[in-house]
């Protein structure tokens, strides 16, 4: 299983749809897309600047906007499946489908999770690459530094991932990757493993 973020910045780019065409392709019930927060996560956050709302109920609103990311990807690729559940995604797994995770159901049922702005869909996606004991996570944004090597410390610092990413990803089993959305022309033939190697970052 590959757990793939797609980041809410690539809405509106001509490579998201390119994106969408390779997963359900390749997908094979391989392939379980998180969707990112994007312009709907940020309203969130300007209802939170006008109402004052709490940080745990900006949370629960946020994973509700990457519901509706999610949404809008799946209706941009009819071919792709979305899935709310742990038995709805091993559903669309037997379906050989490309899968769009919907969070929320899952998400809010775990206390465990910090309700803060500290765990946003990156952290989301680690979470859920755990508990489908997947081989790799990739974080698919706009773009990304060249280094082939990328520090969780630096990432974190510069805005690139959320903070509480490393306490996500560090001592397990998957191993997590960042790509650029103009990566797609590298797996049009295929999602394969050394190409990820030769293109993607990988994460320490």
């Amino acid at each position: 299983m590959w757990v793939v973020k797609i980041g809410g910045s690539l809405l509106g780019s001509p490579e998201l749809e390119r994106w969408l065409k390779i997963f359900v392709k390749f997908s094979d019930g391989n392939i379980i897309i998180v969707p990112g927060g994007g312009i709907f996560a940020d309203a969130v956050r300007e209802a939170q600047k006008l109402s004052k709302i709490s940080d745990a109920c900006a949370h629960r609103l946020a994973v509700l906007a990457m519901d509706q990311f999610g949404l809008l990807l799946a209706n941009l690729n009819p071919l792709l499946a979305t899935a709310a559940s742990e038995l709805e995604i091993a559903e669309r797994t037997w379906q050989h489908r490309a899968i769009v995770w919907l969070p929320s159901k899952m998400v809010l049922a775990d206390d465990s999770i910090p309700q803060s702005w500290d765990v946003t869909s990156d952290s989301l996606a680690a979470w859920l690459a755990e508990k489908l004991d997947a081989r790799h996570l990739i974080l698919l944004k706009s773009d990304k530094p060249s280094e082939t090597e990328l520090s969780l410390k630096v990432m974190t610092k510069d805005g690139l991932i959320d903070e509480a990413f490393s306490d996500f990803v560090l001592n397990k089993p998957f191993s997590p990757w960042v790509i650029k959305k103009a990566d797609c022309t590298h797996f049009e033939d295929g999602i394969d493993i050394e190409i990820l190697g030769k293109i993607a970052s990988s994460m320490h």
